[in-house]
């Protein structure tokens, strides 16, 4: 039977959950605050410049596949992907080259042997364990939705309990440092914790499983941008009969007893709609969607929350080119515990800045795609975490944004101005928009501006992260707040944890792909 399902927030989350309802058979509509789909994975375009606005790493590839094969096609079907060489290049404070890393097992062993004597032999042990965890991770945690403990008592998990006790217990950070002792490898294996919206002192050791991804894996790009990613997923949801409003913000779901019987739109008018889905921020939609008797969480619960640090973008048009930046860069500081201690210590809560020296990150993908940039200049990208900190005020175009944040990025251009090499790089900037933690919660609720929801820390990730379900029958939450976390991939995964939910299923696995027509 068809059912009416309003979808709020019209991000990846919101996009991938309708194309897979509708394709089910139900009719849906989705409704997005702002001009354009997208939200965070958003798109500007300023002089022949166009800026991807939020993520920017291709990962885990399987995720997409397996989404993109739920709708009957595939990735290479809906986006022109390359592989990135190198993965990445890295600068350390003070060392006199950069380092660039090259995805595959082989070369990434030599890249840390010629680094570190010894440290070949300890990375390839090191990623045995990654790919351990991930496989298990992928198999028995992503796609579960913790409804019930069934998932952690298959075998598989059993027999790794200890193991898997020790590295929930101990922090990524220690767990790399007993392992390597050249600081610029032991921030390599340290910093993805930061795309998990936490620090490598608070995220557990689990997560070393993320260096399976850029080591080994492989880094991939979809030409055109992470734009076309959504466009693909808008297209397959439009073709399955999807409604999609722009422009038009939600202002209260409507609650009758323990069920939501659809929403108001801010201008009064009322959609009726037999499953609400929102993947909207969750503390947003909780706090200002919902009347309190509705809320599945109170107050005092999600203050007791820790959130994903902010970030402090830069969108930076560029004449000349800049080779001395690949596709990727890391800039780490020589202090990384002062670095996160002034993002998530006790600084950040009573005196919030952005660190100075910072340790930050640069895309440059006119190094990949020709698309984004005008023939002659570069395209960047720059993200600076910083505290979660509204109050610290909101980016602009052109430098017009508040004095604070347009003062700290003059020092993050001058930063990588200086330790990459490119002297006249302030100079040479014709298109320049700052966005900050003001912006993340202007314009999409985020939870104290955080760049990411919630952090992935002990207490925030698996079992022990906001479920998909709310406290009403047919209520349901998607997206970064909520399980299994943060990025694009686990984004789809709760997009199919929603469909699954909606549908009774709480099995702890993918749902099956439908067999495709030989070609």
């Amino acid at each position: 039977m068809s059912r009416r399902v309003a979808v709020i927030g019209g991000g990846i989350t919101g996009l991938a959950t309708a194309a897979l309802l509708a394709d089910r058979g139900d009719e849906v509509a989705v409704f997005e605050a702002l001009p354009e789909v997208g939200g965070r994975a958003g798109s500007w375009e300023q002089d022949g410049f166009r800026f991807d606005t939020g993520p920017s790493w291709y990962l885990m590839p399987e995720v997409f596949e397996h989404f993109f094969a739920l709708l009957g096609t595939s990735a290479a079907e809906q986006l022109d992907l390359v592989r990135l060489d190198p993965a990445y290049r890295v600068y350390g404070e003070g060392d006199p080259e950069p380092l660039d890393i090259v995805s595959g097992r082989e070369v990434a062993v030599a890249t840390f042997e010629a680094r570190e004597k010894g440290a070949g032999r300890t990375l390839a042990k090191y990623l045995d364990s990654a790919k351990e965890i991930y496989d298990l991770a992928v198999s028995r945690f992503l796609y579960d939705p913790y409804v019930t403990w069934r998932g952690l008592t298959h075998r598989d998990v059993v027999r790794r309990l200890p193991q898997l006790a020790k590295l929930l217990l101990t922090s990524l950070s220690r767990h790399v440092d007993a392992r390597f002792r050249d600081t610029l490898l032991r921030q390599i294996l340290g910093y993805p914790a930061v795309f998990l919206g936490s620090s490598p002192y608070d995220a557990p050791s689990l997560y070393h499983l993320m260096s399976h991804l850029d080591l080994e894996d492989g880094v991939l790009y979809p030409q055109g941008g992470f734009t076309q990613l959504i466009a693909a997923i808008e297209r397959l949801a439009r073709e399955r009969g999807v409604t999609i409003r722009t422009g038009t913000p939600v202002a209260e779901i409507l609650v009758d007893g323990d069920r939501t019987t659809g929403i108001r739109l801010e201008g009064g008018e009322v959609i009726e709609a037999d499953v609400v889905v929102s993947t909207a921020d969750m503390h947003h939609t909780e706090t200002a969607l919902l009347p309190p008797e509705a809320r599945t969480r109170d107050q005092k619960w999600w203050d007791a929350r820790v959130a994903s640090p902010g970030a402090l973008l830069l969108l930076l048009g560029v004449e000349g080119e800049l080779p001395q930046l690949a596709h990727h860069t890391l800039l780490f500081t020589k202090d990384w515990a002062a670095g996160f201690d002034a993002i998530f210590g006790d600084e950040a809560r009573t005196a919030p800045r952005v660190p100075d020296p910072a340790s930050i990150y640069v895309c440059r993908p006119s190094a990949t795609d020709a698309t984004v940039a005008p023939p002659g200049h570069e395209n960047l990208f720059v993200l600076v975490p910083m505290p979660a900190a509204p109050e610290l005020g909101r980016g602009g175009v052109d430098g017009d944004g508040d004095a604070g944040i347009e003062t700290a990025a003059d020092a993050v251009i001058a930063q990588i101005a200086s330790w990459t090499g490119i002297p006249d790089l302030a100079d040479r900037i014709r298109v320049r928009r700052t966005i900050s933690p003001g912006d993340f919660a202007a314009d999409f609720g985020a939870f104290r501006g955080g760049a990411l929801g919630l952090a992935h820390t002990l207490r925030q990730s698996a079992m022990f992260r906001p479920g998909n379900r709310s406290k009403l029958t047919n209520l349901f939450y998607g997206g970064h707040s909520v399980l299994p976390g943060v990025g694009l991939p686990m984004c789809l995964i709760s997009a199919e944890l929603i469909v699954k939910l909606i549908d009774g299923d709480t099995a702890t696995g993918k749902l099956s792909e439908p067999a495709r027509a030989e070609r």
